[in-house]
């Protein structure tokens, strides 16, 4: 395994930017009011370092490249594989899976019926030259994929255990090759379970099984070995919240000395405790973690905060008296001079493939949208959802990850000549099991625009033209307004104000999307999509 790590040694003494007192003056905000965020452009950064839903992280250097892997529950592609040259620039790589029936036939367009299940969290490491991804299915057990490049084609996931009520384990191969997996049975009262796995890493050897913890939801593994010793890293509920602990050995089996809680859980700031422990370009160390309280419209944002080595633990964050970790919001750049990257959100639909910040509300049916048979748009062909009424069960619906930043516009143009009868498409903001949409609707008496909130509609006026553009706009509160214009120059705000809300373990997202009450009929063309948020 190519190790992103060295000697823990080169911790000590080690002053990382905001981790040394007196040095920054710490900016410790109101959860979700950071008027700047990530690279300040000026050899500073702030946390979070990137304001949207990205859960579950964990993150890896190969080289002098970072790359991060997040879960994405029932959404399609799956498992999203991130990279950053400095962990506080990122871009959207790509996906490992492809088609989510590869994990559960229940990801799939023709049931709809996992919200809050699919793909959790998991892990990226690079082995035998290549990377490998390991990730659960809390209903089918954890699958892997390798790939030689990040950016794919990754194979598809194969199953490494079948059983279900498993979820955050890791890979680990050590110096003489032998591999290893360790994973939490949270249906078993969270037991933290370590296996020997095949030389191909294909399975796990389950005779080897051992019980190595055990503590109220303990999860988020991942094991490291440096300068010789085994850290096993992973976080649990106690009296203040969710905390980030570890154990270590000089024997993988154990036993293991520890726990030692490494921050405290600080639900103020949602709990910062899952992601991976990353040695920088610079020597540096840091821990790249998700907020992982729940509740969050936004979801679960990311946040890089400094280790420092305190008796050979390693602390994240600012370490106190008694060496647990606090939360710090400002730092040093890890990589001097480097280029401000934004994760791209616009897509023109002139490429033969969508942009792969592109993610659909469960595996989509292939032959009801297309990138060419209108080159330069986006068509979406109309069918029946599952359940008369239920957007929740409308098939191939388009969406992308919201980010908390102080100004957000979302606009699109619409093709709306060839709706059908019974036809309902436009823009829409949900979290599972809420919604707010608006759009066109086709019914007997023409073409209207219409408001939806949930349960609520509000219908508008006659349109009777063949282009509608549509837009949203929200600020750090969260509060959507809907906007649509007939000449794309002038808009007038259509429907209540709707508070954007986290559901299913995700935070909101923004989707375009199209069906049919009625019958499998007519389509929408959707030229562009451009949203501008800031920074």
């Amino acid at each position: 395994m190519k190790q992103v790590f060295v000697h823990l040694i080169l911790l000590a003494g080690l002053c990382i930017s905001f981790g040394c007192r007196g040095q920054h003056k710490f900016r410790i905000p109101v959860w979700g009011d950071w008027q700047v965020w990530g690279d300040e452009g000026n050899g500073m950064y702030a946390n979070p370092v990137l304001p949207g839903d990205f859960s579950d992280i964990d993150c890896i250097r190969v080289g002098d490249d970072y790359y991060g892997v997040s879960s994405t529950f029932q959404f399609s592609p799956g498992f999203v594989i991130l990279h950053s040259k400095d962990l506080v620039n990122w871009q959207i790589l790509g996906h490992v899976v492809d088609d989510l029936n590869n994990v559960s036939a229940d990801l799939n367009w023709d049931r709809m019926n996992k919200y809050g299940r699919g793909i959790w969290a998991g892990a990226i490491r690079y082995h035998d030259h290549k990377f490998w991804v390991y990730f659960c299915d809390p209903d089918k057990g954890y699958f892997m994929s390798t790939a030689t490049n990040p950016e794919g084609p990754w194979e598809p996931p194969h199953q490494v255990l079948a059983a279900k009520g498993w979820d955050d384990g890791c890979p680990f191969w050590d110096d003489n090759g032998d591999g290893y997996f360790i994973g939490t049975h949270f249906s078993d009262g969270y037991k933290i379970h370590l296996f020997r796995m095949t030389k191909d890493g294909r399975s796990l050897i389950t005779s080897s099984d051992k019980v190595i913890y055990q503590a109220r939801g303990s999860e988020a593994n991942k094991l490291y070995k440096i300068n010789g010793i085994y850290y096993h890293f992973f976080s649990e509920v106690r009296a203040g919240g969710r905390a980030v602990m570890m154990e270590r050995s000089k024997n993988i089996w154990g036993p293991y000395e520890g726990p030692k809680q490494l921050s405290y859980a600080q639900k103020q700031f949602h709990e910062p405790n899952q992601g991976a422990i990353i040695q920088a370009v610079n020597g540096n160390w840091y821990f790249l973690t998700h907020h992982g309280t729940g509740g969050d419209w936004a979801g679960r944002v990311l946040s890089l905060l400094p280790v420092n080595l305190r008796s050979g633990w390693p602390i994240l964050g600012s370490p106190d008296e008694d060496t647990i970790g606090r939360m710090v919001w400002q730092g040093k750049m890890p990589v001097k001079n480097s280029k401000i990257v934004l994760p791209l959100t616009n897509d023109e639909f002139n490429e033969s493939k969508l942009n792969p910040a592109w993610e659909w509300n469960y595996q989509p049916r292939s032959d009801k949208w297309s990138l060419t048979q209108r080159l330069g748009w986006l068509r979406l062909h109309s069918f029946r959802p599952l359940e008369s009424g239920n957007f929740f069960k409308a098939g191939n619906t388009l969406t992308q990850r919201v980010y908390r930043t102080r100004k957000n516009v979302v606009t699109i143009k619409m093709d709306i000549q060839s709706l059908s009868a019974g036809q309902w498409a436009g823009m829409a903001h949900f979290g599972y099991p809420n919604y707010a949409a608006i759009g066109v609707v086709s019914d007997t008496t023409g073409k209207h625009l219409l408001f939806k909130n949930n349960e609520v509609s509000i219908k508008g006026i006659q349109l009777t033209g063949k282009d509608l553009w549509l837009k949203s706009t929200w600020s750090l509160d969260g509060r959507n307004q809907f906007y649509y214009s007939l000449d794309g120059h002038n808009f007038s705000p259509f429907g209540a104000v709707y508070q954007l809300k986290w559901g299913a373990y995700r935070g909101d997202r923004i989707a375009i999307f199209n069906y049919n009450e009625q019958a499998d009929a007519g389509y929408v063309d959707i030229d562009y999509f451009h949203y501008e948020y800031s920074k």
